[in-house]
C-alpha cells in the first residue's frame, strides 16, 4: 500500500470531497474508471467483485454493476449483492468524469429509497503521477449521513488501495 492516503473532507454538510495522489500517468488513472475489463479488476472493496459491470462510456450512457462479496470471513456480507447504476453527464477525456450514482437493482431500476449522488471526477495531471478529486454532492446533509454510516468512507477507501495495486499491476 502506498503512502499516498486519501483525504477526505466534507463542504457546505452535503458535498464529500476525496483527494488520492495515484503513482501513474492521468491517461492510465483514467482508462481504469472507463473499461469494465479494468474496472473488474478493482472497483468494490477488499472481499467483493464485480461480476455484472456493463458500460456505456458516453454522456447519457450507463454504467450498471453487481458488486457481490466473495469473502466468507465477512460474515453477514458474505453473498450479498449490491448494485448500482451510474448515468454519464460529461466526460473529457482524460480530465474529467461527471455522472450520477444510484442505488439500483439487477434490472437497472433506481432504488428511490437510498439517496443518489451527482459525482464529478477530476483527474490533474502531476507529471507522471495523477491527483484523483473525486466530488459527491448529495441531496441533503441527512443523505449523505446515511452513506457514511453505511461505511462508504471504508469501502471507497479500499477500493482506491485497490485501484492503486491494480495500476501497479498494468503500468
Amino acid at each position: 500500500m502506498s503512502n499516498n492516503a486519501m483525504v477526505s473532507r466534507v463542504e457546505n454538510e452535503r458535498v464529500l470531497v476525496l483527494e488520492r495522489v495515484f503513482d501513474a500517468p492521468r491517461d492510465l488513472v483514467f482508462k481504469m474508471f472507463k473499461e469494465p475489463e479494468h474496472l473488474k479488476r478493482w472497483w468494490g472493496p477488499r472481499g467483493w467483485e464485480l461480476p455484472v459491470c456493463n458500460v456505456d462510456f458516453r454522456p447519457g450512457g450507463v454504467w450498471h454493476y453487481c458488486m457481490k462479496c466473495v469473502d466468507q470471513n465477512q460474515g453477514q456480507f458474505y453473498g450479498m449483492e449490491s448494485w448500482g447504476k451510474g448515468v454519464y453527464k460529461e466526460i473529457v477525456e482524460p480530465e474529467t468524469i461527471i455522472y450520477t450514482d444510484y442505488f439500483s437493482d439487477a434490472e437497472g431500476n433506481t432504488n428511490e429509497t437510498m439517496p443518489s449522488t451527482e459525482i464529478t471526477m477530476k483527474f490533474i495531471d502531476l507529471g507522471g503521477k495523477t491527483k484523483l478529486v473525486n466530488r459527491a454532492e448529495y441531496v441533503s446533509a441527512e443523505a449523505l449521513k446515511t452513506v457514511m454510516d453505511m461505511g462508504m468512507l471504508q469501502g471507497i477507501t479500499e477500493t482506491w488501495d485497490r485501484l492503486e495495486e491494480r495500476l501497479n499491476e498494468v503500468k
